[in-house]
């Protein structure tokens, strides 16, 4: 604590001013700041996976490949055969689901598809269990 003389009250005399110098305070805060910020762990964005060690054993049987396409009016096609309503893309996936070795699904969306129609096709395979799903031909969304 600092005091200060003042310049007095016109008589002649001095006046102490008696006000905290508050420069030290705020050193000694600075100095705990800069501390803190040192001490504190560096966060790391990275995400650490368990990945398996050694190669795969190679396929046995190569799983066939269905394209299902939708256009630009929202009907969906399954290998090129246009499919009229929502229960026989139903029975398709789910045969397709049900097979041992389930076919790869690669789905190809024209870029003026409804998002409504590639939505339903989505939860069509997830619900009834068609794991082997691909989105082909994404590049056609870049620019």
């Amino acid at each position: 604590m600092a005091m200060s003389v003042g310049s007095g009250n016109g008589s002649g005399e001095l006046e102490v001013m008696s006000e905290m110098n508050t420069t030290p305070l705020i050193d000694v805060m600075l100095v705990l700041l800069i501390m803190l910020i040192i001490t504190i762990p560096i966060q790391l964005h990275n995400v650490e996976l368990n990945l398996p060690a050694g190669n795969p054993p190679p396929q046995t049987v190569i799983p066939e490949v269905v394209q299902v396409d939708i256009n630009a009016a929202g009907i969906v096609s399954w290998n090129g055969e246009a499919i009229s309503d929502r229960e026989v893309l139903d029975s398709k996936l789910s045969g397709a689901a049900a097979q041992d070795v389930q076919p790869e699904l690669h789905l190809r969306a024209d870029r003026n598809a409804p998002y409504k129609a590639v939505a339903a096709v989505l939860a069509s395979a997830q619900r009834l269990g068609a794991n082997k799903l691909g989105l082909v031909g994404n590049e056609q969304f870049a620019q």
